[in-house]
Parts: C-alpha cells; structure tokens; sequence
C-alpha cells in the first residue's frame, strides 16, 4: 500500500515539524484538510525517513501500547501490539508480518520537514 492510498495523507508540502525537534525517533500526526495522518520520523546518522505510523498486521500505531519502538539495538522498529519488527532504514519486515512499513518522503527546507513529492 502506499502512503497515498490513505484517505487522510497529507498534500505535498505539508509542514510536519522543525529538523531541529528531531532527535532519533518522533511519532506524531500530521495534520491537514485531509484529515490527521499518523506518521513515524526516524533519525539515520545521514538522513530522515519517514514511515506511515501504522502496523501492515494490524494497522494501528507502532506506539499504540507505549512509546517503546526501538529495538535494543536500535536497528529495528517494533511495533508493540503484537511485536512486529521493522529495517529502521527502510521500513522492510524483519520478524512478525509478511509487509513492511510503508515510506512516506519527506523534504528539508528553511529547517523544516515537509512531506515531498515523490
């Protein structure tokens, strides 16, 4: 599925917060005329990727039960429903689910993060 196949994706351009506010990761919801928009920011030593803040499985949030996504190593992601495990870095399905997450691009301009075209 792609991130624009949800009904409440946000149009490009859409602010979703300072480069500044981004430590490692940040689960927050994007919102915009189309509705709110559950996304997940991930801090890579290079760059930032973004995914839909939901669970292919079960599609509810990865934080649904908690904030702790982050696997000890810190490679992968977890979902905390049913434990789930992501690639950080691209989103793949690891352990627990057939599909991965699904990325969502983003741009950087004047500081901010914005949701990108392609």
């Amino acid at each position: 599925m792609s991130w624009r196949d949800y009904a409440s994706a946000p149009p490009v351009g859409t602010d979703i917060c300072a480069e500044a506010d981004l430590d490692r990761i940040r689960c927050l919801t994007v919102e915009s005329d189309n509705g709110h928009f559950p996304l997940l920011l991930v801090r890579l030593t290079e760059e930032i990727r973004a995914y839909v803040n939901a669970c292919p499985h079960h599609y509810l949030p990865l934080d649904h039960l908690g904030d702790s996504i982050l696997s000890a190593d810190g490679r992968r992601l977890m979902c905390s429903v049913h434990g789930a495990t992501f690639d950080i870095a691209s989103g793949a399905a690891v352990q627990g689910t057939d599909c991965g997450l699904d990325p969502v691009p983003l741009m950087i301009s004047n500081g901010m993060i914005r949701i990108a075209g392609a």
